[in-house]
């Protein structure tokens, strides 16, 4: 069996302008990064505001496990799917960050046959995207430590510092750090800490700015620290902005690449869904909208943090109005929610089945109070029975769902015609009454207890002595009426990574809450997340290498 990389270096790639054309997209309207890559230019994106927009499909999935999803490759496969029966489509999905790559996750360019291509390209350094957020957020943090030995004017306060420096990689030595030891000339000695690139709010602001006024507007109400009398201090005050303007305004321009069998890829941004609002760029799927009659966007690990923030954060801010959700599960996740071993997962076990749809269950009906349909589908192995795969599709239309069978892994876009014909019957029969979980009039604290508690199931929230001090400061600086963005792990409902399947009896703790005055909501840190994750005691890192003839082995 062919590995994913060795699928995706066997591609035939057609020439980026090629792909383009497929979306009335000319030469022209594209700034080329080599034979395979391109950003969509600003005269493009004004050109086609006015183009009525096409169909919104969100990808999400349940919890992730150790047996596999597969939310990306049937995105892909899906969009493959709506190219074999002649439909315009275009996916719009988020680049990949590097810290996975070489942790334990691996890339996030799809799987088997369902792939977007050039894929080492999009888990590396892509079009160079990540590292402009990194400079410009470590250049606002070297602007703040240099405004404090310069005499500081703004009379900040050390020791309400609250801008932190960035990576993309997993490196949890730099956590809590020390910085300006040495001689007096080196900076004020305090602690300082990092972040993945990821969960920089340089990101976030990046993933919902519309245009370059608004990246301009979001940037400037960055709060990086308090001074002595506890009012705010921001990247305004910094006159940080215009240069970070300058490192941002090329990677503001959406990405467009290909996948294995040609279908356009608009991919753009990238914050993780368990630390950040784990949604692509409002910029890139509004303009994918533009050029296509069906988008295929996603969102970052289960519909419990990806799904709920890009309803509840994503289209709260940009008006963006889903028409239909694809909820992927799998029959080996489901059986590892019911307790099955990892090793034993490809015997049939439909008691195991039973025990762990429950995961499957919970995720429905969260997303059912977002009143969009939902076509629930399995991504297929070849070990599933078909007792199970009947049991699945049985308890999902007992629940008002779509089901279809998704083979795209194996087959390409042929193996994803089943859900492709499902979703267009949805998008042509069923009507979509989106709206967002709670109103902004509620208070940081009521909207923390709704999520918790209609999302995850909770009984009730706990929160940290800190944690209450900061939604009172919150309040009081005007931050009331923006939505939350909870952080906690993503591999269970709860803010505990070991309760599998559907959890009761249980509280959440908050054990933090900061601002995201730019990107314009708050920060609810849940149980043990890190915003710096690190890597894992067999990296992925050690089985990536170079062969003699310059291809890259062992990335995925």
């Amino acid at each position: 069996m062919k590995s994913d990389i060795e699928i995706a270096q066997e591609a035939v790639m057609l020439p980026i302008t090629e792909v383009a054309k497929s979306l009335d997209i000319e030469a022209d309207d594209l700034e080329l990064y080599g034979k395979y890559k391109a950003k969509l230019s600003e005269n493009l994106l004004k050109k086609t505001k006015n183009n009525k927009d096409g169909k919104l499909v969100l990808v999400t999935a349940i919890n992730p496990t150790p047996a596999g999803e597969g939310k990306t490759t049937t995105s892909v496969g899906l969009g493959q799917a709506f190219g074999k029966l002649n439909k315009k489509a275009v996916l719009a999905l988020r680049e990949p960050s590097l810290g996975p790559c070489f942790g334990i996750k691996g890339g996030a360019a799809g799987g088997g046959y369902a792939q977007v291509v050039p894929m080492e390209d999009l888990n590396l350094h892509f079009t160079g995207d990540f590292h402009a957020i990194t400079s410009a957020n470590n250049l606002l943090a070297a602007l703040l430590d240099n405004h404090i030995q310069q005499g500081n004017e703004l009379g900040i306060d050390p020791r309400q510092i609250v801008w932190k420096r960035c990576e993309d990689m997993n490196d949890r030595a730099l956590r809590n750090v020390v910085v300006g030891l040495g001689a007096k000339a080196d900076g004020m000695v305090r602690e300082d800490h990092f972040v993945i690139t990821v969960a920089s709010e340089i990101m976030a602001i990046f993933c919902l700015a519309t245009d370059l006024d608004d990246l301009r507007e979001r940037l400037g109400k960055i709060i990086v620290a308090y001074n002595f009398k506890g009012e705010p201090v921001t990247a305004s005050d910094l006159q940080a902005v215009g240069a970070m303007m300058a490192l941002l305004k090329d990677a503001f321009l959406p990405n467009i690449i290909q996948t294995l069998e040609h279908t356009p890829a608009i991919i753009h941004g990238g914050p993780f869904a368990n630390i950040a609002h784990g949604c692509n760029s409002v910029r890139a799927t509004k303009a994918a909208l533009k050029l296509a009659d069906i988008v295929v966007t996603e969102a970052g690990f289960g519909a419990d943090l990806g799904a709920e923030k890009f309803f509840d954060i994503k289209c709260r801010m940009s008006g963006l109005k889903p028409d239909a959700v694809v909820l992927v599960a799998t029959i080996r996740a489901l059986k590892y929610n019911g307790g099955v071993a990892k090793d034993q997962l490809s015997k049939e076990n439909l008691d195991a089945l039973k025990k762990g749809i429950v995961n499957l269950e919970k995720h429905i009906e969260n997303l059912q109070k977002y009143q969009v349909p939902i076509v629930v589908t399995l991504n297929s192995f070849v070990t599933d029975s078909e007792a199970e795969t009947e049991y699945v599709r049985s308890f999902c239309e007992e629940r008002g769902c779509e089901f279809a069978l998704s083979e795209v892994w194996e087959k390409g876009g042929e193996g994803g015609i089943a859900l492709a014909e499902k979703v267009l019957d949805v998008l042509e029969h069923k009507t979509s009454d989106f709206k967002p979980l709670y109103d902004d009039a509620l208070s940081l604290k009521e909207k923390i207890e709704i999520v918790a508690k209609e999302i995850y199931g909770a009984d009730g929230v706990e929160y940290s002595p800190a944690a209450l001090r900061s939604l009172e400061k919150l309040e009081s600086l005007g931050m009331g009426r923006c939505p939350v963005c909870m952080a906690k792990t993503q591999y269970s409902l709860s803010d505990d990574a070991k309760k599998l399947g559907r959890p009761s009896g249980f509280n959440v703790t908050v054990r933090e809450v900061y601002p995201s005055a730019g990107a314009g909501f708050a920060v609810a840190v849940l149980g043990s997340i890190m915003t710096m994750p690190g890597l894992p005691k067999s990296p992925a890192a050690h089985r990536i290498d170079v062969n003699s003839k310059g291809e890259i082995t062992g990335l995925f």
